[in-house]
């Protein structure tokens, strides 16, 4: 059967899903970005879960065979660290998803993705976007839509991530009649969608440095101390 991309782009180019993208996207305000880049550095995706005081493995218990596995991180702790820099809840999002914009790519969702199994890119709100659902799709699979994102989001942000498991780029990796008209100027902090700082949000980021602050003092064996320093370091936060 032939590739459903190459029957897709038949129907909408790659122009018109950019655009589709670019109208419904949701970003993070830069300046929320600089007041507090990485929201949860104590987890990565992959990344063994425990209870509120990181002393007890948490577990999944089948009912069917007892079987007892080791709960992990899915996209949990990300999807929280973009909720509050953007000051909604979950509830508030219904049909939104949270996509990471950079991370290994592989259309055949083989390799781990290294990326966001690192503590200072899982939570990054820079290294995230907010889309309708059904457009996650667009971001998974095409490298082009990536690409754009990555362009959008460096721009943007004033960052691009630095993992050495990603790949060098080589020039565009879109073509640049495609890209969005109005992410053209993201450098100047002002693309459609972004969600703007208020009290709020300067409070959530507070609570959480704060948070983390405690939990170097105070939490179980399981923290992950050395990981959250190190994202600490990498970001320049100072609690």
């Amino acid at each position: 059967m032939e590739d459903g991309l190459l029957v897709l782009k038949r129907h909408i180019d790659t122009r018109n899903i950019a655009a589709l993208i670019e109208r419904t996207a949701r970003w993070v305000d830069p300046e929320t970005f600089r007041l507090l880049p990485v929201w949860f550095p104590e987890f990565a995706r992959r990344g063994a879960l425990y209870n509120a005081n990181w002393s007890i493995r948490r577990q999944n218990t089948n009912r069917q065979s007892g079987d007892v596995t080791n709960k992990i991180e899915g996209n949990t702790q990300a999807n929280k660290a973009l909720c509050e820099a953007m000051g909604i809840t979950l509830k508030e999002r219904p049909h939104w998803t949270c996509c990471h914009i950079w991370g290994v790519d592989d259309p055949t969702f083989v390799k781990a993705n290294s990326v966001v199994q690192d503590h200072r890119f899982f939570s990054c709100i820079a290294n995230m976007v907010l889309l309708p659902t059904p457009l996650k799709a667009f971001t998974d699979v095409m490298p082009e839509v990536k690409a754009m994102l990555r362009r959008c989001s460096g721009d943007l942000f004033g960052w691009s991530c630095d993992h050495p498991d990603l790949l060098p780029q080589t020039g565009d990796a879109f073509d640049p009649a495609d890209y969005p008209e109005s992410w053209r100027d993201a450098a100047s902090g002002s693309v459609p969608g972004i969600a703007p700082i208020n009290d709020k949000i300067r409070a959530k980021a507070r609570n959480r440095k704060a948070a983390i602050a405690r939990d170097l003092e105070n939490a179980g064996e399981y923290y992950p101390r050395e990981k959250v320093r190190d994202a600490l370091s990498y970001w320049n936060i100072v609690l």
